[in-house]
């Protein structure tokens, strides 16, 4: 009796739950972090990687959509992986920055972040191709993807794609995202990755803000506002230009 009420007031509760649970994975996963990697691979790598396995579960469990969120206990990580807890931690972080690091950076910053969501494109939007996708709504939306996972499904939605080919570029995304992760870390000294101007370029060019974030924090963590916030706009960049100026531009090639 007493296991079903207390099952019945998480359930009720179950944004507080999701604080809890998240609070234990992110905790565990930095705890492997120290002891099984020594901090090399870093803890929000492990975290996002039990994200997806958790997410993995839940839905084949279910046979729903949204993962772990389907199971009524765990509701609310469903509000917590929403699109207001993203922007509200982006635009938190970005309020670290320092505005006249930001200044001195000067136009290479904005140079940056098209170069990078274009270089992210076409790379992704030539894989398509190799793989056989010939139709140019389609390989668009796979390019947006190699920019990040949020540009993917943006893309995807306006030319109206299959959600196979949303799924394909959100997970071209996440793979990004995690690689991104974990290499930055490793190159940061053979790049000179040591300063606010040149981890705004690195954000502007890598783009995909929870791997720039969590990079530059094993790296450096007074970084992370700098190349978060260019990462932040290459997302916006992408979102406009991949499902206008660059589809045209598929289409153009492919007609």
């Amino acid at each position: 009796m007493n296991s079903e009420m207390l099952l019945t007031v998480a359930t009720k509760n179950s944004i507080l739950v999701a604080f809890l649970f998240v609070g234990l994975v992110v905790w565990f996963s930095y705890w492997l972090s120290d002891r099984l990697t020594h901090g090399r691979l870093h803890g929000s790598a492990i975290a996002i990687a039990f994200g997806l396995l958790f997410a993995y579960v839940g839905g084949t469990v279910t046979e729903g959509s949204r993962g772990i969120a389907d199971i009524s206990l765990f509701a609310g990580i469903g509000i917590l992986g929403g699109a207001m807890f993203r922007d509200f931690a982006i635009v938190a972080t970005a309020f670290g920055a320092d505005i006249e690091a930001i200044k001195r950076s000067g136009y290479i910053g904005a140079v940056s972040v098209v170069l990078g969501v274009v270089l992210s494109f076409v790379v992704g939007a030539v894989v398509a191709v190799l793989f056989g996708y010939t139709d140019p709504a389609e390989i668009s939306t796979i390019g947006a993807g190699a920019a990040t996972y949020i540009v993917g499904p943006v893309t995807g939605t306006a030319l109206g794609v299959g959600s196979d080919v949303v799924a394909l570029s959100i997970g071209a995304g996440l793979i990004k995202s995690i690689l991104v992760m974990i290499a930055t870390p490793a190159v940061a000294p053979l790049i000179g990755l040591n300063n606010p101007h040149s981890a705004m370029v690195y954000g502007g060019l890598m783009g995909t803000t929870s791997g720039v974030a969590a990079g530059l924090a094993a790296t450096d963590p007074e970084l992370v506002p700098y190349g978060a916030m260019t990462a932040t706009f290459y997302t916006g960049v992408g979102c406009l230009l991949a499902p206008s100026v660059l589809f045209f531009a598929v289409e153009a090639l492919l007609a």
